[in-house]
């Protein structure tokens, strides 16, 4: 198998990020992460879909902690009807 090396232009401090990346996740290497990522695509074994993920502050994480286990306890959920039963309780009324 004929070996090619593949460049890709980008800026030094990408580059520390995304090694320091690579081996938090267990890879030896930059460039094995990349040759893994790539043989799966070309394999169809991987469909790539970047989502960005959103850190919370810390109050707004124990805000959505305690939210979520209201809902889950079922406390402080409401519900409505129609739309003008819900408007009222957006509204206060």
């Amino acid at each position: 198998m004929q070996k090619v090396t593949l460049q890709v232009p980008m800026n030094q401090q990408l580059k520390i990020d995304a090694e320091k990346a690579a081996l938090e996740q267990g890879f030896s290497s930059l460039q094995e992460l990349v040759r893994v990522i790539l043989s799966k695509v070309a394999q169809n074994k991987i469909e790539v879909n970047l989502e960005e993920v959103v850190k919370l502050s810390p109050k707004a994480e124990k805000r959505y902690l305690k939210a979520t286990k209201d809902f889950e306890e079922g406390k402080n959920i409401y519900s409505a009807s129609s739309v003008k039963e819900l408007m009222k309780q957006l509204n206060g009324n």
